[in-house]
């Protein structure tokens, strides 16, 4: 289990035990019992992979997850989960895909930049599990809600529509123009030329497919908005070459930087933006890369200051961004920290073959 339920306590071995009356899980040796009301578990999740299943649950504003390589008390753990609403997924073998294909979130969306390569039939499984890797209302603390009122809503793509690669080709944006001084920016501020550049540069590579959660949305500590868009790649060698760049020290400001940037750009008449994004590293109990950073917003015709989160998520065949906007920082960190987990969590349990 992920993480502990007590500071440095112990994470295995785990039983779970459940009745009409919630939930217990003997944790360690020698054993510790906890017992947990059905009543104070939320967005309850069982899912079926190839090889292994996982079980998630939201205690206290704490997103927990389980997983075992056996699969056998799947339909059992089912049984006494369903009656509480939980929800059961048996996720299918994916098939094999035949294709070349980056461009991060904001590129793609500004009309995409690199060579794009033709493909072979889709895969619909493929396609359903990128979709599955996404946020969804479950992973979030009651309250939230799907919106399309929101400033979020101009940086991540329509929400579950797919994009896949095409055989078109764009030509660089000019240096004048808007998107190009936004593409420069984070090149200099990186520190990569646009021929080497991975994220908006000539050496990027376009994912199969990427789609897009809805943008959630709450009340909660005076405004929180998330949503996140997952892409998926024919190998992992793609998917680690991005990773290289992402490595940076000061690729997390960067990117946060950018997406403000360009945001900023379509609300501002006269645009000019003043960098004051800094880094920030999200502290995750689930395994795996990812890297932040945030920025101070001030967009007209908004009181007060607002905080874009921006964190890129990469395991296996998947690249994942998660943005936020928040207005209490820092004190929603332990919040997005949490969805950073959840998305790392589904990315670990891919049963995509690398290649």
């Amino acid at each position: 289990m992920r993480p502990s339920f007590v500071p440095n306590g112990p994470t295995s071995p785990v039983t779970l035990l459940g009745d009409e009356e919630g939930l217990t899980q003997l944790v360690g040796d020698p054993a510790v019992a906890w017992q947990t009301p059905w009543s104070e578990l939320s967005n309850v999740h069982l899912v079926r992979f190839a090889r292994s299943m996982a079980l998630f649950a939201t205690a206290d504003g704490v997103r927990y997850s389980w997983r075992t390589t056996n699969r056998s008390d799947f339909d059992v753990v089912a049984a006494v989960l369903a009656p509480h609403g939980a929800r059961v997924v048996r996720r299918r073998r994916r098939a094999g895909v035949y294709v070349a294909v980056l461009v991060v979130l904001v590129a793609s969306l500004a009309g995409g930049i690199g060579a794009y390569f033709s493909k072979g039939s889709a895969s619909t499984t493929i396609i359903d599990d990128t979709k599955a890797v996404n946020l969804s209302a479950r992973d979030l603390p009651s309250g939230f809600a799907p919106t399309s009122e929101s400033l979020l809503s101009d940086l991540f793509s329509t929400p579950n529509k797919v994009i896949t690669s095409t055989t078109v080709t764009t030509a660089p944006p000019a240096k004048t123009s808007t998107w190009g001084q936004i593409s420069a920016f984070f090149q200099r501020c990186v520190g990569v030329t646009a021929a080497k550049d991975r994220m908006y540069g000539a050496a990027g590579q376009q994912p199969d497919y990427q789609v897009s959660s809805p943008v959630f949305s709450a009340s909660t500590n005076g405004g929180e908005e998330v949503a996140s868009a997952a892409q998926y790649y024919r190998t992992t060698t793609m998917v680690k070459k991005d990773t290289t760049e992402m490595t940076n020290a000061k690729f997390g400001a960067c990117f946060a930087e950018t997406n403000a940037a360009l945001l900023e750009s379509v609300y501002a008449k006269n645009y000019t933006h003043v960098p004051v994004a800094t880094n920030w590293r999200p502290v995750t109990f689930e395994r795996g890369f990812s890297r932040g950073g945030v920025e101070t917003l001030h967009v007209p015709g908004v009181t007060g200051s607002l905080y874009l989160v921006f964190v890129q998520i990469t395991g296996g065949h998947y690249e994942v961004t998660l943005g936020a906007l928040v207005s209490k920082w820092p004190k929603d960190q332990s919040f997005v920290s949490t969805l950073v987990s959840t998305l790392l969590a589904r990315m670990n349990s891919s049963t995509s073959t690398a290649t």
